[in-house]
């Protein structure tokens, strides 16, 4: 186990990834590029690194559609009409407000603007400007308020409060014109957490999501990180919280998956604990997430999501079979945890990837074994 992690190490220094890893008596070691014996990705009909779509966990093309042409035309009014046409208490609205808010915060990033030019994301003020009741705009301007705060302020100065505080009105404005509407709730839980709500308060709005959407996955996964210990819970209170959700859980419902994310938020800088990724602990939550995969819709937006922590799980467990399952699913799109937490998601990515194909190849394994 520590020799392999070892060689991912050497993997990522070098930016040397999979097609360099070789089948050889059920190890693995290194080989040289276009070695005969090399286990490639491609093989698998694996996207190449640099194809990997990072903005998203898996494909909503009406989403990157309207995104290109909201970003080329510096236009909001096709943003406008399909967050109009897109079902309120589903996932996809969330996924969709938190990607145009998420457009905007990063144009605005990469072109602050100046005497001589228009800062980027103009788009958006536009849209909040000339439709001021326009519900989808209000929650997309709530988010993007928050994703600033986090994106351009430390936490706990004057200026991410600052920030974090307009974005609490804008949650209340947009709640106002789309009442039922859980998104603006759930914008605020990121809110709660930046400004250390007290656990009645937050409780509050907590009960206001589960009277719009009980079995809403992004809202219990955005409510995890304020139980989680390095904010304002323990790991005790997250994976109490995790465990609960899971076991009211209804029928093909990804929330039985919610433990291993609470394990993730919680595993240890430096594990010195030999099997970790063999432990009760991991082995059970892995195996709730794959129960909730099997059982999901195909269609379920929140399945690429699970799918991609359980690479990460389930490649440093060494599961390679099951890991390879997971990725023949979602690959080509990277924007999920684990990934995103690093500033180069597609080399992390790759480099798990390789693992994978690297280890189920040392074990017997070949494009022709593995189903689709």
């Amino acid at each position: 186990m520590e020799i392999l992690w070892a060689l991912m190490a050497v993997i990522m220094i070098g930016a040397v990834l999979g097609p360099f890893l070789l089948r050889r008596r059920g190890g693995i070691r290194q080989v040289a590029p276009g070695s005969p014996d090399a286990a490639d990705p491609a093989n698998y009909g694996f996207a190449r690194q640099e194809e990997l779509d990072i903005r998203m966990p898996g494909p909503d093309h009406d989403l990157m559609d309207v995104l290109d042409v909201v970003q080329q035309s510096q236009s909001w009014k096709a943003a406008s009409q399909l967050l109009a046409g897109t079902e309120v208490h589903g996932e996809v609205r969330w996924q969709r407000v938190q990607a145009f808010a998420g457009a905007a915060s990063l144009e605005l990033q990469r072109r602050p603007g100046g005497v001589s030019d228009q800062p980027g994301g103009q788009w958006l003020r536009v849209w909040r400007a000339e439709a001021p009741k326009d519900a989808g705009g209000a929650a997309v301007h709530a988010e993007f308020l928050v994703q600033q705060a986090w994106r351009s302020s430390q936490s706990g100065t004057d200026e991410f409060r600052i920030i974090l505080e307009e974005a609490k009105e804008a949650c209340a404005q947009a709640a106002l014109l789309s009442p039922g509407d859980p998104v603006p709730y759930i914008i605020e839980l990121s809110i709660a957490r930046g400004l250390a709500y007290p656990r009645e308060e937050f409780e509050q709005l907590w009960l206001k999501i589960l009277d719009r959407a009980p079995a809403h996955m992004g809202a219990h996964l955005a409510a995890l990180h304020y139980w989680c210990e390095k904010w304002h819970g323990s790991r005790d209170l997250a994976h109490d919280f995790a465990e609960a959700a899971a076991a009211r859980a209804p029928k093909g419902s990804l929330l039985s998956a919610l433990p291993l994310f609470a394990v993730y938020e919680h595993l240890p800088e430096v594990n010195l604990v030999r099997g970790f990724y063999e432990s009760e602990v991991v082995t059970k939550a892995v195996g709730g997430a794959l129960y909730a995969v099997h059982s999901a819709r195909p269609d379920d937006p929140m399945l690429a999501h699970v799918r991609h922590l359980l690479i990460f799980f389930l490649v440093r467990s060494e599961r390679w079979a099951e890991a390879m399952d997971q990725l023949i699913h979602v690959d080509g799109h990277v924007g999920a945890l684990p990934w995103t937490v690093s500033s180069d998601p597609a080399a992390d990515y790759a480099v798990y990837r390789a693992l994978a194909v690297a280890g189920y190849e040392a074990n017997g394994g070949s494009p022709a074994t593995l189903s689709h």
